[in-house]
């Protein structure tokens, strides 16, 4: 189970619709049914099940009577994490620079046990400095600048939690290590950063996509999947976009997570990734 002082709202409430989904389904119940228990629809219950939006206790009650769950330590103990939920996240304190599709994203990797990306444009923000970040930061928004890079730099503190550090494995490509951001002082810092965390840190794997693997199918954008550690939280893939991000469900999704795994097996293996990095150094 999730550890529910770690746990961010969004992951919690990926949790308890993930359990009243599969009370629903232990039941033969249909969405619609269950939907218009709690004067909603079956799409209503199926954004409550992934997680999009969270429960009232009032639609839990009903939903549990439907289910036929009636043991008090079950249901007080769903209502319990019904309440959690609704308690924000320390990134809605940032809500002037947060965007809303983002929310989503922060708590899903507040509560990862693991999170693989590729990115072919930036260093992934949880291993940029800050003086990379924020010249990153610089060039898509001109206000909000150090509140933006206090958020970058929280997110990053997932990595060194002591008592639960998230694994991260970075498939980074070789074009955005190559792409001058803020200057070479600044990119020197951020290749010694990466050497540093690859060569120190356990729960971080980077590996490096050479110019010289060729094409690839993710050329075309950044791809995140964000794991959980408890069986009900189904992978989730992420998209993030300029002034957006998707969720791609389904077929869809899995083969994101195909392509991701093509992309890790093509880039160099974790032990070269130092060596690569350092050869990059000696060319700045």
């Amino acid at each position: 189970m999730l550890d529910n002082r770690q746990a961010a709202p969004t992951a919690m409430r990926m949790q308890i619709g993930a359990r009243l989904r599969r009370l629903r389904e232990e039941k033969g119940i249909g969405r619609a049914q269950a939907g218009a228990a709690i004067r909603g629809s079956a799409s209503k219950m199926s954004r409550l099940e992934l997680g999009r939006h969270a429960f009232k206790p009032r639609d839990v009650h009903d939903l549990l009577d439907l289910y036929g769950v009636h043991d008090a330590g079950e249901r007080e103990g769903l209502l319990d994490l019904v309440r959690q939920a609704r308690r924000p996240g320390w990134w809605q304190s940032f809500g002037d620079v947060v965007p809303n599709w983002f929310e989503q994203y922060l708590g899903l990797e507040q509560s990862a046990s693991s999170i693989h990306c590729y990115e072919v444009q930036y260093i992934p923000g949880l291993l940029q400095t800050r003086e990379y970040a924020q010249a990153v930061i610089g060039l898509e928004h001109q206000e909000g600048v150090d509140r933006r890079l206090s958020v970058r730099m929280a997110r990053q503190e997932i990595l060194r939690r002591p008592d639960r550090p998230a694994q991260l494995w970075a498939v980074i490509d070789e074009a955005a290590l190559r792409r001058p951001i803020g200057g070479p002082a600044t990119m020197r810092g951020q290749i010694e950063h990466l050497i540093a965390v690859s060569e120190g840190m356990d729960n971080v794997n980077v590996r490096i996509l050479p110019f010289a693997a060729g094409g690839h199918v993710a050329l075309g954008g950044p791809i995140t999947v964000v794991r959980f550690a408890h069986h009900d939280l189904h992978d989730v893939v992420y998209l993030e976009q300029l002034t957006g991000a998707r969720y791609p469900e389904g077929h869809e999704a899995a083969r994101y997570q195909e392509i991701m795994d093509l992309v890790t097996g093509r880039a160099c293996h974790p032990a070269r990734t130092a060596a690569f990095l350092k050869d990059l150094l000696s060319d700045l």
